[in-house]
This record gives C-alpha cells, structure tokens and sequence, in this order.
C-alpha cells in the first residue's frame, strides 16, 4: 500500500506540474484559465488526500508495531519471573544431615549455598517466612556453609563468615559453642 501511494504520489506530482506548465501558456496566451486553476486545485487536494493516507498508513503501523513491543517486553518481564522462581526452586542446599552414613563415616564438606543474591552482604530480599534459619545470627542459608561434627549440636549448620571461616577446616570442625560445650 505505501509503495503504490509513493508511485500515485509521484504520477500525480508529475500531473500537477503539466497541469501548471499548461496555465502559464494559457497566461500568455489569454485563454480559459479558470479551467486550468480548477484542474490544478483538484491535483493538489487529490495530492493531500494522498499525503493524509500515508500519514494514517505510518500511524497505523507505529502503533502496530508499538503494540508488538508491549507484547514483547510483557512476555520477557513473564519469562525472567519465571526464570527467577525456577531458579530459586531449582537450586538445592546440599544439606548432609548429621546423623546420615556420611557424616558418621567423616566425610564433611563445606557446602556452598547460594539460594539468595547478595549473601553476605546483607540480605535485602524478602524471605520466606517457611524458610529455616540456621547460624548464630539466625539467617537463612546462603554462601557456603559448613556442619558442626557434634551430633547434638542445636544449630547445626553455620555460615562460614559468621563463625571466622575462609576455608573448610580439615578434620572434624566444632561449632564455638560445642567447642566451649567440649572443652568443658
């Protein structure tokens, strides 16, 4: 549609400037002018009709093509929600529960834990208030984190920022209070 408007456009530009060739030797020559100043102004309001079209044809494909673009970002704004809580169901703690074979055999690891962005540098997402809470400072896990040996121990899982770890410790780990509780 916009490339035959462009082509009527230009046929009739070319029309109106016969139509203007044609007044000014009808000038010269004294003949009907009305005649031609009426074809010229029915040119140039054919020519306006032309431009008001390919005006509505250019609205109307911005707003189709800002209407697509709504669509768009609505559905990448549904996707990454949905990446987000696939994520945060998908991730797992890796828990090694103390009374397990594992952990009787001697096999402790540090595990990592980054169930929310941002650990340790405070938490600024909302928690679940489902979710446990582990440690001395009593937060949820994140980072890398790492079971007391004690078997009895009440806290059980600690983050290794709060308890002064950079690294897991070789051998059987203690938490400070099962250390005093030991040491006793």
């Amino acid at each position: 549609a916009v490339v035959s408007t462009q082509s009527t456009g230009e046929d009739l530009l070319s029309e109106i400037q016969d139509c203007q060739h044609r007044y000014l030797t009808t000038l010269k020559t004294n003949t009907d002018k009305s005649k031609c100043l009426s074809e010229i102004k029915e040119k140039f309001d054919q020519s306006h009709a032309y431009s008001d079209d390919k005006v509505q044809l250019a609205m109307q494909t911005y707003e189709m093509v800002d209407k697509h673009i709504r669509r768009l970002d609505t559905d990448l704004q549904r996707l990454e929600a949905k990446q987000r809580s696939s994520e945060k169901t998908s991730e797992s703690r890796m828990f090694v529960d103390k009374r397990s074979d594992n952990k009787k055999s001697g096999d402790q690891t540090a595990l990592p834990f980054s169930l929310i962005s941002g650990a340790g540098e405070g938490l600024d997402m909302p928690v679940d208030p489902n979710e446990p809470t582990y440690c001395l400072c009593h937060q949820v896990s994140y980072g890398e984190m790492i079971g007391c040996d004690n078997t009895d121990c009440p806290v059980e899982w600690f983050h290794f920022a709060c308890v002064g770890l950079t690294s897991k410790p070789k051998g059987n780990w203690f938490c400070p209070r099962c250390s005093k509780d030991i040491g006793k």
